[in-house]
């Protein structure tokens, strides 16, 4: 288990970068992991994590299908947001686990 800084702050994460503590997680270390991943937030990212995070922390598996129809944004959309491996880069992002669904 590695250890990195973000936002002044020293998390733990994986060897893909993940947080492996979701309650280390805060908005200004999302916006550090963005920039790595080469996204700058908006509101809707925001939405889209809130509802990851929401999701996952209550034990509920999570698709880009799922978020597809989450009201929030549809399938397009999320592939918009965060571009080339959309649920990966999201969950990253929002200081969840890894999806077992991605590779």
């Amino acid at each position: 288990m590695a250890e990195k800084v973000f936002a002044g702050v020293t998390v733990n994460v994986t060897e893909d970068g993940y947080l492996t503590d979701p309650n280390q997680w805060t908005k200004e270390i999302a916006v550090e992991i963005a920039k790595e991943e080469g996204i700058e937030l908006t509101d809707k990212h925001f939405e889209v994590i809130n509802f990851i995070r929401e999701k996952t922390l209550n034990g509920e598996s999570l698709t880009i299908r799922t978020i597809g129809k989450s009201g929030i944004v549809d399938t397009k959309g999320f592939y918009q947001l965060f571009p080339g491996a959309p649920l990966k880069k999201a969950t990253k992002i929002a200081g969840v686990a890894k999806p077992s669904s991605c590779v």
